[in-house]
């Protein structure tokens, strides 16, 4: 009886979603990286655990992230 289960039951992932992720790796790294800078621990908990294919991270860089001057 076979379930589907093993090594060639995995779908090949489309090269779409290999962007995405990368997409996602980047926008999420540099959303975390200032917000632990910035010590907005509660933004760092919602970026951490919510995948919005780099929507969040943007967000939160764009209108929330303090700027330094000079």
């Amino acid at each position: 009886m076979n379930l589907g289960w093993g090594a060639n039951s995995i779908p090949e992932l489309g090269w779409w979603v290999w962007l995405f992720l990368i997409w996602e790796l980047v926008w999420k790294g540099l959303a975390l990286w200032r917000a632990a800078r910035n010590e907005h621990k509660w933004w760092f908990v919602a970026i951490m655990v919510v995948n919005s294919v780099g929507i969040l991270p943007i967000v939160y860089l764009v209108w929330f992230a303090k700027r330094k001057m000079g």
